[in-house]
């Protein structure tokens, strides 16, 4: 059962976790990065807000949501002039950013927004999605952010989930959006951010005008709601902004556990912040973090690059649209020092000539930190080797394991793989939440070396739930020894030190006679060819095995290659029997979205169409 979130109750839990490595350095992250002066400036100005005596009194029965709120919003203003937002041309400091979110949060409440209320969005990387989500942090209105590539119905159903009061979209959606504005009853207003609205659509600007920059009705919510599942069905939301709010929230749900467990997992959480630098990294003009963004932000993976924003007051650089070349210019030009990447966008930048490569400087570079989808590990040393080439003085490479559910599980550190190089092939060790390894035929844990099934427990899941379609919860969670586990439907094993390799998913698993064959082992093989630009290894069915392993390719520009170079490939690198692909099909284009994952789903239809069993 929960506990009764007080004073006593998080004094209590607090004991456990202060002097803990995780707790001690995410603090001096946040004193890096603020700070001495600035963070006594921050309490001193919170404190004022709410009235030192009000103030007080809520604290002392744990009513901290306007506190929290105000304590980001006095925050942004004593930060001042530091660069908040970077976006094109377009450069705000954090007073300009704290004017325009404070206009914003104030336009939302006129619009009957309350605590708890939805406040959607389909907005590309931009100024307005960050202040979209800062004034709906400081009133307590989650954000489900839509997808930029979701059309017509599905784009319907998908803001229908959750409800939203208001929908803040780009122009570029506009058609969309209007098709089936009368098909979501619950959003009261629509706001559209450039062009010129049509009848009855707010225009995003206007709303600066005409209303003030005072303070408005706060109450704090971290508005983190992403939708998850849409590579491998019909997407749910995720009720992050519940785990990763409750602590400072007065309209975040409570955990399912102890306050001591809830707030360890919590600090744990955070401490990825600490773990890639956040005490070390300090910009010779701005002394923060800078953080390029170039995935999209209503992808949960994103947050780890704008968390820093959030919470330490980074500069966030968002890019629109990824490039390349972009991203590189971008480093040097924008003296870049964290950035959250997938492997895709890794694999774009190491494609180009070497000539582009060799052209700027990357030695502001300290923290790229890749999710999302399994990266190769030639990659991994590609990518270190560039920016260290390049100017950096050290590895960059960091990554983490983790979900749209759980945020962050384990994390890779570029130590990790200097100590021990094998570490590369893996994705770090359960530094930010728990997982186990599990055999759900013999319902045991497994040993170390064992492959299994991997089952999480986090912040983020303590809470879980996925609101509007909450029956979906059963189907991903385990009760072990008394307590819920998330199942990611992963398979993989630890090593004796904890660290954790991946080898397939569950659900794309093929079963080729008997035998199971792990798609990602032969796509890591495909990648190594100097001719593919892009792989994805499917199941097709069969007449007598079943299942077969089927190499979908896009070939590089320019390359050409046929079934039998790519079988013969596999074979030269170490694959055998059913695991070198039965048949190999060329693409012009893979279905690859920019978050890494590539939708497989789409790429298998038309082979099992007409096909009535799978193996």
């Amino acid at each position: 059962m929960p506990e009764k979130k007080s004073l006593k109750s998080v004094a209590g839990a607090m004991r456990h976790v202060l002097l803990t490595e995780e707790n001690r350095g995410l603090n001096r992250s946040i004193k890096n990065q603020w700070g001495w002066l600035n963070l006594f400036k921050t309490l001193g100005k919170t404190f004022r807000k709410g009235g030192f005596m009000n103030n007080m009194r809520a604290l002392s029965q744990f009513q901290t949501g306007s506190f929290a709120a105000n304590l980001f919003i006095s925050l942004w203003e004593s930060l001042d002039t530091r660069e908040a937002i970077v976006d094109g041309e377009r450069r705000f400091t954090y007073t300009q950013m704290h004017d325009r979110v404070l206009r914003l949060a104030n336009a939302l409440q006129d619009m009957g927004v309350k605590p708890k209320d939805r406040v959607g969005c389909m907005l590309y990387n931009s100024a307005e999605y960050l202040e979209s989500f800062y004034a709906a942090s400081i009133i307590g209105a989650p954000m489900p952010a839509v997808s930029w590539h979701q059309r017509g119905k599905e784009l319907r159903d998908t803001i229908n989930l959750r409800k939203p009061k208001v929908f803040i979209f780009d122009a570029d959606f506009a058609e969309d959006v209007m098709t089936y504005k009368n098909e979501m009853p619950s959003v009261e207003q629509f706001i559209m951010v450039g062009g010129t609205p049509p009848t009855g659509i707010l225009r995003y600007d206007q709303l600066f005008d005409e209303y003030p920059d005072t303070l408005p009705k706060t109450n704090f919510i971290f508005a983190m709601n992403p939708y998850t599942g849409g590579t491998t069905g019909t997407p749910k939301s995720s009720n992050l902004y519940d785990g990763l709010s409750y602590l400072l929230s007065d309209v975040a749900e409570a955990p399912r556990t102890s306050m001591e467990e809830y707030l360890k997992y919590l600090i744990r959480q955070f401490s990825y912040l600490y773990y890639c630098g956040g005490h070390l990294i300090k910009d010779p003009e701005g002394k923060n973090i800078r953080s390029l963004i170039p995935t999209p932000m209503y992808h949960a993976g994103t947050a780890a690059g704008f968390a820093p924003c959030v919470l330490l007051g980074a500069t966030a650089v968002p890019m629109k649209k990824f490039d390349p070349e972009s991203f590189l210019m971008m480093t040097q030009k924008e003296r870049i020092s964290w950035s959250f990447v997938v492997p895709t966008i890794l694999q774009r930048i190491l494609g180009l000539p070497d000539e582009v490569k060799r052209k700027y400087d990357l030695s502001s570079m300290h923290t790229l930190l890749c999710a999302a989808a399994p990266c190769p590990p030639e990659v991994k040393t590609a990518v270190n080797q560039l920016f260290m080439q390049q100017g950096a003085p050290k590895p960059v490479f960091h990554e983490y394991y983790g979900s749209s559910e759980t945020a962050l599980i384990t994390l890779l550190l570029p130590e990790d793989y200097m100590e021990k190089p094998e570490r590369i092939h893996s994705v770090g060790k359960p530094r930010c939440g728990d997982l186990l390894i599990y055999d759900p035929i013999a319902q045991k844990t497994l040993e170390n070396g064992q492959k299994g099934l991997i089952l999480c427990r986090s912040v983020g899941t303590l809470s879980l739930r996925y609101p509007g379609t909450e029956k979906k919860l059963k189907d991903s969670q385990k009760i072990i020894g008394g307590k819920e586990w998330y199942d990611d439907g992963l398979i993989g094993w630890q090593d004796p030190d904890g660290f954790l390799y991946l080898s397939s998913r569950v659900k794309e698993m093929i079963i080729c006679g008997g035998v199971n064959i792990f798609p990602a082992e032969i796509e890591r093989v495909l990648f190594m060819n100097p001719k593919v630009y892009d792989a994805a290894v499917i199941r097709a069915p069969h007449p007598d095995l079943g299942e077969m392993p089927l190499a979908c390719i896009q070939l590089k520009e320019g390359e050409t290659a046929d079934e039998a170079e790519i079988q013969q490939y596999c074979k030269e690198k170490g694959l055998s029997g059913f695991k070198i692909p039965k048949k190999v099909d060329f693409f012009e284009k893979l279905p690859r979205h920019l978050d890494g994952k590539i939708i497989k789903r789409e790429l298998e239809e038309k082979y099992w169409k007409g096909v009535e069993q799978r193996g």
